[in-house]
């Protein structure tokens, strides 16, 4: 895993948002962008720990390591633990990509009442918990932004993004925040 903990985050001492919905900088993480084929998907699960997920919208967890389904034969793992992926993915003989893009992404949580209506600020996907319940993740835009959004609790949220559109969402997030508790 990259040096994280000498980094400098993006959004370091940041924090925001409203009565309804606080923004925080979600803390160093492990991420890899793994792509492989379906008949590899089993022995990838068994070095990570967890079954990668094999349909939209659906993600996977076990303990702090994350897999969030982006497409048939793409994934987003997120290890806010330990890390080891890319050790683990080496060691795998399946057919496979791994990239370790921890430095390219960080993440803001959204939590409260308000973090649905916050997120639809600048998201044009249906939030609510029946269209998109817990566990459920998805690449799409933020403002002008790709993200991967993945909802972690009922009002809990964690929004996914390059480092270098940090200062950007996190206003357009505070602004969307603001605008819920109206």
């Amino acid at each position: 895993m990259a040096e994280l903990a000498t980094r400098t985050l993006p959004l370091a001492g940041l924090h925001g948002g409203s009565s309804v919905a606080s923004l925080t900088p979600a803390e160093p993480a492990e991420r890899v962008s793994l792509r492989a084929r379906p008949e590899d998907v089993e022995a990838l699960s068994n070095v990570l720990g967890l079954q990668l997920p094999m349909a939209a919208k659906t993600s996977a967890s076990a303990g702090a390591r994350h897999a969030l389904w982006l497409g048939p034969d793409e994934w987003l793992l997120i290890d806010e633990g330990e890390g080891g992926m890319m050790a683990a993915l080496s060691a795998c003989t399946a057919l496979h990509s791994a990239t370790d893009i921890s430095h390219r992404n960080t993440a803001i949580l959204v939590a409260g009442s308000g973090a649905a209506k916050t997120l639809n600020g600048g998201c044009p996907l249906d939030l609510s918990l029946k269209a998109f319940p817990v566990g459920a993740c998805a690449r799409t835009l933020f403002g002008k932004i790709e993200v991967v959004v993945f909802r972690t609790a009922g009002n809990a949220f964690r929004l996914e993004f390059w480092r270098s559109f940090s200062d950007y969402a996190f206003g357009l997030l505070h602004e969307a925040a603001e605008d819920a508790a109206i």
